[in-house]
Parts: structure tokens; C-alpha cells; sequence
């Protein structure tokens, strides 16, 4: 039942939520030690508990994970380093010959992973793991196995032995490894196609100069057009704005277009839009003080917002700058 989480964007999200480690550790029923180790991607959740933890943060259970695109670059190189170390474990222990052997020997029974699964009391996700080779294999488990297939442990080590030596499992395993490498690639688009819509790329753009620095964004009127890029396509929120603010001094062309996605979760160091009002919105930079406040950084004066509890509604993540 376990599911690892390694590395996790945990941290993040309950710092913008304004939840404690001690009320989450509380709610988890588990020590605060636990829920550092947890954040620092140290220790494992099972699957009940990973679900808790998403309905605790208000936030989807795909955000717990890292992804390419909207985690931090220390975080993905962490998470890229602990699956090449995972890899090299899998080539060495035999865990690619266990995955493709047993999904041999259950198409050979007609038997679907769900149902295979649910018999060897695991989650679908962790005896999927186990098949593609990227999970180790407890005695108890790999009892629980053999009996889900209608085999006891000796018959079973037997036909993965014989199926290993006759060859027959070297195709599934090579589809194994381009599928972990499809998986563990940035995704680009939800389709698989070669074909881009070039409309499906276009989005509004707002924005007129406002006050003290902000930025006016009136989404029932807007007077152009941008194209964003392909990276974007499954963004479905992202819209642009115009940055005609002046407290970014020279650094950027006030001809520049930022791609906001409000549903992403802006991390420490990302620039985003603080919407103060439900139109006046601030250019800021992510940040933490020491004590661990989340704040956003205004410049030409630097300045300060601190978020409280409800702010990251009005917190819109910047994905992507067109100059």
C-alpha cells in the first residue's frame, strides 16, 4: 500500500495554504518529525494517505508531484537523479525480468491488472510499478502474487526462470523502458500527434498601466491576440497579460506578454500576478522570509506583500514571458 512521493511539492502547497506541519501531522495522525521527513521526501505515504493530504491542501492529487513544468529546477533535478538511481537498482536485481515475466503470465491467463491486483491486496499503482520493473518485491508480496495467479512461489520463480531463458520476455521489457521514458519525459500536449492547432495556441491578452505600478486586467475587454507556445497547449486557463508596469524598471519591454495560469501553484522564486483588487494586479517574485512566511517582492522600490491564508486564490502563477 505504500506510494512514494520523491521529491513532493508538499511544502509548498500547505506554506500557501497557511497550514502548520503540526496541524497537517495532526489531521495525518502521525508526528511532526514524520511530516518532515515526508516534505523532504525521506518517507513514503501509502495511497490513503497521499489522497488525505490533497483534501487537506484544497489542491489536486497530480500537484503533490513534481513535474517539469511548474516545480522548481532543484526539485525536478532531485526527482531526475532518484529515478536514474531507481534504474540502475532495477538492471542490477532483476526487477525488469519479475515485471516483464509477470505480465507475460497474466495476458497468458486473461487476466487484467485490476484484477490481479486487487487479489494480492495492493493498490492498481503499485503492482503497476511492479510489472513495468520500477518497484522491489517484498516475500510476502510476491506470495500474494503467485497466489493471484493461481501459483504457488516455487512454480512461479520457475516459469519467470524459463521464460527469461527462452527469450520471450526481451520485447516487453524494451517496452517497458520506452514507455518509464515516454512517462518520465515534460509533457507537451495531451494528444500524441505531430499535428498543432494553430488557433488552439491563440489567448487574449489584457492589460493597461494602472496605479503605483499595477497592472489593470479587465477580462470582458481585451485588444489583441498571442500565440503561446507549444509547451502551453494543455494549459487550458492560461491567458495573457500586457506588461506595461513600470517597477520593472528596464529589465523587460513593456511590449513583453506574460502567459498566466491561475490553477498552477506559484513556488518560491517564480514570478507571478497578485491580484489585489479583482483587476489591479502587482508583478512579484515568490519569496520566503526566515521564518518561513510566503511574501511577494515588488520592485522600483522593493516592497513587500505577505500572503495570508486566502491569498493564493489571487496568486496567478507566470508560466511563460513572449518579449
Amino acid at each position: 500500500m505504500e506510494e512514494i512521493v520523491f521529491p513532493n511539492q508538499i511544502r509548498v502547497h500547505r506554506k500557501m495554504r497557511g497550514v502548520s506541519m503540526q496541524d497537517l501531522a495532526d489531521k495525518l495522525g502521525i508526528s511532526l518529525s514524520a511530516v518532515s521527513k515526508i516534505e523532504k521526501g525521506y518517507r513514503r505515504l501509502n495511497q490513503e494517505q497521499l489522497i488525505l493530504v490533497a483534501e487537506i491542501l484544497d489542491c489536486a492529487l497530480q500537484d503533490l508531484y513534481v513535474n517539469e513544468q511548474n516545480s522548481q529546477r532543484e526539485v525536478v533535478m532531485a526527482w531526475r537523479k532518484e529515478q536514474e538511481r531507481r534504474q540502475e537498482i532495477n538492471k542490477s536485481s532483476g526487477l525488469k525480468v519479475l515485471g516483464a515475466a509477470l505480465r507475460y503470465i497474466r495476458n497468458d491467463k486473461s487476466l487484467t491488472l485490476m484484477e490481479v491486483a486487487e487479489n494480492a491486496e495492493m493498490t492498481l499503482s503499485v503492482y503497476h510499478r511492479i510489472e513495468m520493473g520500477q518497484r522491489e518485491v517484498s516475500d510476502k508480496e510476491y506470495r500474494n502474487i503467485a497466489k493471484a495467479l493461481s501459483m504457488d512461489v516455487d512454480a512461479l520463480k520457475a516459469e519467470i526462470r524459463r521464460l527469461d531463458e527462452a527469450g520471450a520476455l526481451e520485447e516487453i521489457i524494451l517496452h517497458n523502458d520506452t514507455k518509464y521514458k515516454v512517462n518520465t519525459m515534460p509533457r507537451i500536449a495531451n494528444d500524441h500527434s505531430n499535428y498543432i492547432d494553430v488557433e488552439a495556441l491563440k489567448v487574449p491578452v489584457f492589460g493597461t498601466s494602472g496605479n503605483d505600478g499595477s497592472i489593470l486586467v479587465d477580462k470582458s475587454s481585451s485588444s489583441k491576440e498571442a500565440t503561446k507556445p507549444a509547451i502551453l497547449l494543455d494549459k487550458r486557463d492560461v491567458y495573457g497579460v500586457s506588461l506595461c508596469t513600470r517597477r520593472l524598471g528596464s529589465i523587460l519591454s513593456n511590449r513583453a506578454v506574460m502567459f498566466v495560469a491561475p490553477s498552477e501553484v506559484a513556488s518560491v522564486g517564480d514570478i507571478a500576478l497578485y491580484y489585489k483588487t479583482e483587476q489591479q494586479a502587482f508583478v512579484v517574485s515568490v519569496r520566503e522570509d526566515e521564518t518561513g512566511q510566503l511574501y511577494g517582492l515588488m520592485w522600483n522600490p522593493e516592497e513587500r506583500i505577505y500572503f495570508n491564508n486566502d491569498d493564493f486564490k489571487k496568486i496567478h502563477k507566470v508560466v511563460d514571458i513572449a518579449l
